[in-house]
């Protein structure tokens, strides 16, 4: 059993739900999706009291199932319009398990800002978040962990969602107590400022308990053994880290360089040195005493994070990760690895999605009203932003906005979210995921990077697309992440057996496909309610126009060849 809670802020009335079964089960994307419906947000004004901003805990939450502890945050983008859930890692998950809660909602907006501390004994405190306003996230955090002691998670509204950029995320504390992991995408920072919630602090507490506590503990041993023997985890994860993706994007030309005018960095073969990866970052990190492979979560054994040091072995950031490299490092001309990793930093510390920061100061540098590579102009804009002028607010706006007001010509954004780190005109799969997803530009809705589609047609690459986007779907559903899906999606009998030992549920092994297609379709809903169409799903022009260097390919498929994609849904 776990609790589920509907906060309304306006008067801090709590009420709660007993949930059991398929609805602790059922939670993530899913919930969030219909929820969302349910409370009829697809037309409301996302920035308003009205628009309700979830959270919530996968049904492994609590305990050490590997990489089973991602918190999804949900609700109508401010960024897009949209129906939006973004997810992270870090402790608050494993932090609502252990209370033996499955969520909650907050509806309505505080009539002053507010700290939210969910307690060990079960009620729920609202007190006063004056002392934290204002703060950079690394020093709120360590301001939080004094009054609230080192045995809690949190998840934080950093300064710029406090003036509601929608660049804004949410950041969770990681196990060593860092608030640097984000659910960043989208805008829920900023709804979570428009709320006027500083903070959410749950204490920890111990291991939830389950219907069957011996088969759900096998079930976490078993599934560690089998990522502990899987390549992909173990070759390049646990290698290398996400930023391996950095030099396989290099080699295909799909890498985001110089505002998405260019898709290598270096070209290797020719012997140039490409530092912007993790053949170069692993090795010298390591080297300098940081640490290569880290995990983000309790329990988690893929520990495809890091922690970067400088050249004095000095804790500079945690973590450096690929999507990073590609838009805030590649994207805005950077060469070197201990630019941005200094750059990460103040994005986390800003409480920022460095996806959609690299995006819109990429398009700055298009504007002329800075260089690619110039590390100083970069930082002097992280400054703007954070003391909110305006126009570091302006440019808080994101990528489209940014792009609108300068009238740049290149502005890489899919339903006025930036585009992640895989160029549409060689990552075809990836692109095709951004083009259709509810959620925006965000390659986590169904990535498939390495995938060769230079031969394949609309149809297969729908396909294709489809599978991964249903896939990761579910896994999003469940709390789960998806760097696991090399060892989650051969293995969906044994994932629904763990569910059924946790939840008492009796499903068969259908049910992770169907649990992904009823995500997607609720998704779809909502985006239709909110008024897109089909010409949502459009890239912009210059991806169809401009070669793009070394493959010089374009991009070849309209909204009109994709927009269709759910309809091969089953019914």
């Amino acid at each position: 059993m776990r609790t589920y809670y509907d906060i309304r802020l306006s008067d801090r009335d709590v009420s709660r739900r007993e949930l059991t079964g398929e609805a602790v089960v059922k939670a993530g994307r899913y919930l969030i999706a219909r929820t969302l419906l349910d409370r009829g947000a697809a037309t409301v004004e996302p920035l308003s009291p009205a628009n309700p901003l979830v959270f919530s805990a996968g049904p492994f939450a609590g305990t050490s199932f590997s990489n089973a502890n991602r918190t999804s945050v949900g609700c109508k983008s401010p960024l897009t319009g949209g129906i939006k859930e973004a997810n992270g890692g870090g402790t608050f998950a494993y932090a609502l398990g252990q209370l033996k809660i499955a969520g909650f909602t907050l509806l309505d907006a505080s009539p002053d800002w507010v700290v939210i501390h969910f307690k060990k004994d079960g009620t729920v405190a609202f007190d006063d978040a004056a002392p934290y306003m204002g703060k950079g996230n690394f020093e709120a955090g360590e301001m939080l962990r004094a009054k609230y002691g080192k045995k809690v998670a949190f998840a934080l509204c950093g300064p710029v969602g406090e003036y509601q950029g929608l660049i804004a995320g949410i950041a969770f504390t990681d196990k060593d107590g860092r608030p640097s992991r984000l659910s960043a995408r989208g805008g829920v920072g900023a709804v979570m400022g428009s709320k006027k919630v500083k903070a959410v602090v749950v204490d920890t507490d111990k291991i939830p308990p389950f219907e069957d506590p011996k088969k759900v503990n096998a079930a976490i041993k078993d599934y560690s053994k089998m990522l502990l023997a899987d390549g992909i985890v173990l070759n390049f994860y646990q290698k290398l880290g996400t930023a391996g993706m950095a030099d396989v994007q290099n080699m295909m030309g799909g890498l985001p360089v110089r505002n998405f005018s260019a898709g290598q960095l270096a070209d290797v073969k020719a012997g140039e040195k490409f530092k912007m990866g993790a053949d170069y970052i692993a090795p010298t990190n390591t080297a300098r005493g940081g640490e290569q492979t880290h995990a983000c979560m309790p329990g988690c054994v893929i520990q495809c994070s890091n922690i970067y040091a400088d050249a004095s072995g000095k804790e500079v950031v945690s973590p450096v990760e690929y999507e990073t490299l590609g838009l805030l490092g590649s994207n805005c001309g950077l060469t070197e690895p201990d630019d941005l990793a200094q750059l990460n930093f103040v994005a986390n510390d800003l409480g920022v999605d460095t996806i959609e920061l690299g995006g819109m100061l990429g398009v700055l540098m298009e504007a002329g009203l800075g260089v690619f590579g110039d590390v100083k102009f970069m930082t002097d804009c992280l400054a703007e932003i954070r003391r909110g002028t305006p126009n570091g607010r302006l440019w808080a706006q994101g990528t489209a906005r940014v792009g609108e007001h300068y009238k740049v010509r290149r502005v890489p954004v899919i339903k006025k979210q930036a585009i992640s780190a895989y160029d549409p005109r060689v990552v075809e799969c990836t692109g095709v995921s951004m083009m259709t997803t509810a959620q925006g530009a965000d390659h986590t809705a169904g990535n498939l990077p390495r995938l060769n589609t230079k031969d394949m047609d609309a149809a297969a690459i729908m396909a294709q697309s489809l599978v991964a986007q249903t896939n990761c779907a579910a896994t999003d559903s469940l709390g789960l992440c998806i760097f696991g899906r090399s060892v989650t999606e051969p293995n969906t009998e044994f994932i629904v057996n763990a569910l059924n030992a946790a939840c008492g549920t009796s499903y068969t092994k259908e049910f992770f496909t169907e649990l992904g297609r009823e995500t997607l379709k609720l998704e779809k809903e909502f985006n239709q309610r909110a008024g897109f169409t089909e010409k949502d799903d459009e890239l912009p022009k210059f991806f169809y126009d401009e070669a793009l260097p070394p493959t010089n390919r374009t991009a070849r498929f309209h909204a009109a060849d994709v927009h269709r994609i759910y309809d091969l849904l089953p019914s």
